[in-house]
């Protein structure tokens, strides 16, 4: 079974979704772990719009990636600039992937609750996309 895992900066929103989707694309072919270079916690909206489109996050945890040094992942997929620039050196023999989805959580700085939503609804699909397509040419 292939071991993958997601980094992020905080392990919070990006990373859960693509978690989220991961297993659920991927079913019993894959063993998906999330982290974060810093854990910030699972951020509610996230959770929200994961539960829009049928797949629940809510019991993931927000892990640094100093818990998964042990373990010999297959894949390693970044999801931001960040986490690929701060992303400590493990061994691994990991094939790398990367694509710097944008950030929905700074948009709640200058926008209104709808339109922090959407905004977390356009990353949802992107990431959505972009997991499926990895499942098929990777996992399958």
């Amino acid at each position: 079974m292939k071991k993958v895992l997601v980094l992020c900066t905080g392990n919070s929103c990006r990373s859960q979704i693509a978690e989220g989707y991961l297993r659920h694309f991927a079913g019993d072919v894959a063993v998906v772990y999330s982290a974060g270079v810093e854990t910030h916690g699972v951020n509610p909206k996230a959770i929200t719009i994961m539960a829009e489109d049928g797949i629940d996050i809510s019991r993931h945890t927000s892990n640094n990636i100093d818990e998964y040094g042990n373990i010999d992942f297959d894949f390693v997929i970044t999801v931001c600039d960040n986490a690929r620039e701060r992303c400590p050196y493990f061994p691994t023999n990991a094939r790398k992937f990367h694509y710097n989805f944008p950030d929905p959580a700074k948009a709640k700085a200058t926008g209104t609750e709808a339109e922090v939503m959407n905004e977390f609804r356009a990353v949802r699909e992107q990431i959505k996309g972009y997991v499926e397509e990895f499942v098929k040419e990777n996992l399958h």
